[in-house]
């Protein structure tokens, strides 16, 4: 079972892994940077900048595990979770940017190339930035599927995105400077920023859709239905309807009940409690649940949001 001390758990383990990744990445951003600047090597400079945006990722990970356990207010009735979802499609449009800067000056390199003038040094800071940030990666992935943190698991995505544009780096001062190919280190710089391209474009996808309340994982939707209909048999429990809203890290869940209408209004706030218990068991990423019990025989919930709008339409025109 999946509990909410569990749950808690991961969200305090995810913390620590996502500000210690920040941290990571700022340092290894600015020492590929100087190194860059040293060396004259464009993809290095690339690489700095990338690290910089991926620290600018994690703080936004970091920033929506910490908004997951403040309390909803008068102000934000339904919590604090979208703040994230927001900060990313900012910070998303920002990469957007850099991958343009970088993309052009890769691009001037290309036209004229120069030689890189410390090499050695350039391809040591590449090679390790890129073992950090994969080690980085693994820790990420270990505990968000160990916590079913999915924020944290795109964190980790992107940090192995990391690792291996440092690779990508190293390869090409490598070729420059043994084989005399000075284009390559121009040639590593785009590759880096269609990374950049390719992250922000995600980024701004997901956030985007998780601020006008789509949901894209129908699976969780049929799990939920699963969960209900296959542990409530017994007391002849049958799921309507099933509606869900991403919210940051975590999603709400509006589900519509058919129940027998003759059970007593304590039993019926019973069978929700378990059923509601049940599903986060199963589904942490649930945090908000709004069961809707339903007398058989009742019209659907889509039917009577019909019904009463027209109703209030017509009182209106009565009027």
């Amino acid at each position: 079972m999946f509990s909410t001390e569990i749950m808690n758990e991961g969200l305090i383990a995810g913390q620590r892994i996502a500000k210690i990744s920040v941290a990571t990445l700022l340092a290894i951003g600015a020492v590929e940077i100087v190194m860059g600047y040293i060396s004259g090597s464009v993809v290095a400079t690339a690489d700095g900048i990338d690290s910089l945006s991926d620290a600018m990722i994690s703080f936004i990970v970091f920033f929506g595990l910490r908004m997951a356990h403040r309390p909803a207010d008068r102000k934000f009735h339904f919590g604090y979770h979208k703040v994230e979802s927001f900060a990313a499609l900012i910070a998303s449009i920002g990469m957007v940017a850099i991958g343009a800067f970088i993309l052009y000056h890769s691009y001037e390199a290309l036209i004229d190339p120069r030689e890189i003038r410390q090499p050695i040094p350039t391809m040591i800071v590449l090679a390790a930035a890129g073992a950090i940030s994969l080690h980085r990666a693994f820790q990420m992935n270990s505990i968000a599927n160990k916590y079913r943190l999915l924020s944290l698991k795109t964190d980790a995505k992107n940090s192995i995105k990391d690792g291996s544009a440092s690779i990508i780096g190293f390869v090409s001062v490598f070729i420059a400077s043994q084989f005399g190919f000075l284009q390559m280190d121009a040639i590593g710089g785009i590759i880096i920023a269609g990374y950049i391209f390719s992250v922000s474009y995600i980024s701004l996808k997901q956030s985007s859709l998780i601020l006008v309340d789509s949901w894209q994982n129908p699976r969780v939707t049929e799990a939920v239905k699963k969960i209900v209909e296959e542990k409530f048999k017994e007391d002849n429990v049958r799921v309507m309807s099933v509606l869900l809203r991403p919210a940051g890290a975590l999603a709400q869940a509006e589900i519509h009940l058919e129940i027998d209408g003759a059970q007593k209004l304590s039993d019926v706030e019973l069978l929700l409690v378990r059923i509601e218990m049940a599903i986060r068991s199963q589904i942490p990423v649930i945090g908000r649940i709004s069961s809707i019990p339903h007398s058989r025989g009742q019209v659907k919930p889509e039917q009577t949001r019909r019904f009463s709008i027209f109703d209030r339409k017509s009182s209106a025109n009565a009027a």
